[in-house]
């Protein structure tokens, strides 16, 4: 690492409710398994804050020199409509209700969060880890702690979290600081124990079934990240990413699946690391509220969805973030700042960054990311290099790339232009506009003054604000 690479990174680990030094497994390597989808449906908005903060961590671990190996899971079965082991499987569910296979159902939403990725700018990870190719993985894993650690009821093959040291302490069940508590369901020999294999019911028949040692069915949710993980990334790896939610039952339940697996205290990987929650007053954050909040909802109001990822970053990854349309509004302005700020260097050859100012910059930078991720200091500092003048436009550009190599705002490649989103209600084209304000101009030049107001009136009545003065010359006026 460089000087301005200098900073020990530090990071929240959930499991002891500290920060730590990040010492890497392997040298020079990092190695993070984060918890993906599960394709019934789109993802929501809050959904992508955790993989925001996942890509930021990867960007992180990437510009201070470690080789990155990031695996991201699809859950295409096994994830019950209740996170505390109850209800129907996700997918089986939203099969029946749109008499449509499971398998384009579950195709046609990780295309959409694909795309809501793409359009967020988070980097592809080494990995898609897909549940269903891993399903023979599962059954020879759940083989290897089915006789010490589980035990079978009618509906399948559960595991008893008495078997295994210290089971929750990544969300501290049974303590005053326990975040939350496990419903008892029938049959269970504790509330907390969960299923490892699910039997179809007798009579029915399941679109995703597999035969197994305790019966056709299909795997436990949280069995699929301790097999993928650990195939993908050996025992144990770096880095554990989730969202809060995760903390309380999920990840608990994969940490009991790896001590057993591993007949030790391992918890599978080093550090757990959480996002806190994206709170929407409006109620709209919910799949069942019908037009949720999701990224092509943002970007079909005008929206550009970079907007909605440095909303993401202005906020630390643990702490609630509350979204709001005029908050949006607020970072979309932001964005087009730090566009205007970088455009004259954009299209500069950079050059390593000597000057003083820049390097001190440089090293602010690096200890605000190294002090877990505080990506809301690194953004004013962005800012603050931006909008520097009198200086090498080559140093300058140099430093704005290594800064937005891990913010991912695309600075140096995005005009700001390309921030002006055409909404889907607008009931004018970019064609009538611009031949409007043509007609504007003429009217201005011939001095008349009243036209002028009338086209200026209308185009407003439309949602184009006019921007005399300004080479873009207008934008979107946008309201919900």
């Amino acid at each position: 690492m460089t000087d301005a690479h200098a900073s020990p990174l530090r990071l929240f680990n959930s499991l002891t409710r500290s920060l730590e030094t990040f010492e890497p497994v392997h040298p020079g390597e990092a190695r993070v398994y984060s918890c993906g989808p599960t394709v019934y449906n789109y993802p929501h908005i809050g959904n992508m804050r955790a993989y925001v903060f996942a890509d930021t961590l990867g960007r992180t671990l990437s510009y201070k020199g470690y080789k990155l190996t990031h695996v991201i899971n699809i859950t295409d079965v096994g994830h019950l409509t209740d996170d505390a082991d109850a209800g129907e499987d996700k997918l089986e569910k939203a099969a029946a209700e749109r008499a449509q296979s499971i398998w384009d159902i579950a195709k046609h939403y990780t295309e959409a969060y694909w795309a809501d990725v793409k359009a967020l700018n988070i980097r592809q990870p080494a990995h898609w880890s897909i549940a269903t190719d891993y399903v023979p993985a599962m059954i020879a894993f759940a083989k290897t702690i089915a006789d010490k650690h589980c035990y079978e009821l009618e509906s399948g093959l559960y595991f008893d979290t008495t078997t295994v040291t210290d089971y929750g302490r990544l969300a501290r069940h049974g303590t005053d600081e326990g975040e939350s508590r496990i419903d008892p369901v029938d049959g269970k020999r504790h509330p907390a124990d969960f299923a490892i294999w699910r039997k179809t019911p007798a009579g029915e028949t399941r679109q995703m079934e597999w035969d197994s040692p305790w019966g056709r069915g299909a795997p436990g949710w949280h069995l699929e990240c301790s097999v993928m993980s650990e195939a993908l990334l050996g025992f144990p790896f770096d880095i554990h990413t989730g969202g809060i939610d995760h903390r309380e039952i999920h990840h608990p339940n994969e940490i009991a699946q790896n001590q057993a697996h591993s007949c030790s205290t391992d918890s599978g990987a080093r550090m757990w690391m959480h996002n806190n929650f994206l709170v929407d007053r409006s109620g709209k954050m919910s799949k069942s509220s019908g037009e949720f909040l999701r990224v092509q909802l943002l970007i079909d109001k005008g929206y550009h969805p970079l907007a909605y990822r440095l909303m993401c970053l202005q906020a630390h990854y643990r702490s609630e973030l509350e979204f709001s349309w005029d908050g949006l509004g607020a970072a979309l302005t932001r964005l087009k700042r730090l566009v205007m700020a970088a455009a004259p260097v954009r299209g500069a050859t950079p050059t390593e960054a000597t000057d003083r100012r820049l390097t001190d910059l440089l090293a602010k930078f690096d200890a605000a990311m190294s002090d877990d991720l505080n990506t809301a200091v690194a953004l004013t500092l962005f800012e603050e290099t931006a909008a520097m003048k009198k200086i090498d436009a080559g140093q300058k550009a140099a430093a704005l790339a290594a800064m937005d190599a891990v913010l991912g705002l695309d600075l140096l490649t995005t005009e700001r232009a390309d921030l002006r989103v055409r909404p889907k209600a607008a009931t004018i084209g970019e064609d009538e506009i611009e031949a409007t304000l043509t007609r504007r101009k003429e009217a201005r030049a011939a001095k008349d003054f009243a036209a002028s107001d009338t086209l200026r009136d209308e185009l407003a009545a439309a949602g184009v604000e006019v921007m005399d003065g300004d080479p873009l010359g207008w934008d979107w006026r946008l309201s919900n």
